[in-house]
């Protein structure tokens, strides 16, 4: 593996964490798959030489992902037993193909070479993904968002999935304030909210009410997350965001509770 490579293999890394994380349900899942794909390629370079370093870490990762069996974490409490099995009736290939497109950015091609189908067949996939997702799960979404224009476009879209949005908080205390009155069944939480306090702390507090609440992070600061030395949020969206990634997303977070907390 050449020195090139591998830098830009290392940079790629964290978004293969990420993806890892939302496909399996668990950082710990998906982390434990991350350090198996490194592995993999260390072993045999040769086997992403025709590959940009991006696509072949990603190729190498679903390769250990197929050969373990599509593993998911092991639900720790009912929300995550029934998400799962919303999960087992799943077309095969569909999540995998819908996060890679809207989440990572990949596109039809790019999956393809991923996956080992042909881009006509990756566009079947999200497509399959994005229905099949939107047609099992509906529920109240609670929005953390100080910017209005923002708030206003999430909320939209969250509506027009079929949800429905309980309300938008622009601080800290908004936030848990709101959570206690109305109960959603999920959080879209920005990082820096209009007083200068913290949208992590606003979602620590409120999942110390309701541990098992699924959250999405939408910020324009996606490095305080993904640290790799702390937990990080199985669903995080960069800002600028598209449509199709809140959707898929909120698709996403509606299966598995993301329930790890971030510290401080």
């Amino acid at each position: 593996m050449t020195s090139h490579f591998a830098t830009a293999v290392g940079a790629s890394l964290p978004h293969l964490r990420r993806y890892a994380r939302a496909l399996t349900g668990s950082q710990e899942a998906g982390d434990g798959l991350a350090a198996q794909t490194l592995e993999a390629l260390i072993a045999d370079p040769a086997a992403a030489a025709d590959l940009e370093p991006r696509i072949a870490l990603f190729r190498a990762f679903h390769q250990v992902w197929t050969r373990a069996g599509t593993p998911l974490a092991a639900p720790e409490n009912r929300i995550e037993a029934r998400a799962q099995g919303h999960m087992a009736r799943l077309t095969p290939n569909t999540r995998e193909a819908l996060l890679l497109h809207a989440i990572e950015g990949l596109l039809p091609q790019e999956i393809g070479q991923v996956m080992g189908v042909a881009p006509e067949t990756a566009t079947d996939l999200i497509d399959t993904a994005i229905r099949e997702m939107e047609e099992s799960v509906a529920g109240r979404v609670m929005v953390i968002e100080d910017e209005a224009i923002i708030a206003m476009d999430i909320s939209a879209i969250v509506r027009e999935m079929g949800h429905r949005v309980t309300g938008v908080a622009r601080t800290r205390s908004e936030a848990v304030r709101l959570a206690l009155e109305t109960k959603p069944d999920l959080v879209l939480a920005d990082i820096q909210l209009a007083d200068n306090s913290s949208g992590i702390d606003a979602v620590n507090d409120i999942l110390r009410e309701f541990t098992d609440l699924p959250v999405i992070f939408i910020t324009a600061f996606p490095e305080r997350l993904l640290t790799g030395t702390r937990p990080e949020p199985a669903f995080l969206i960069t800002k600028p965001y598209s449509e199709e990634q809140v959707r898929s997303a909120v698709s996403q977070a509606m299966f598995f509770a993301s329930t790890e907390t971030l510290a401080a």
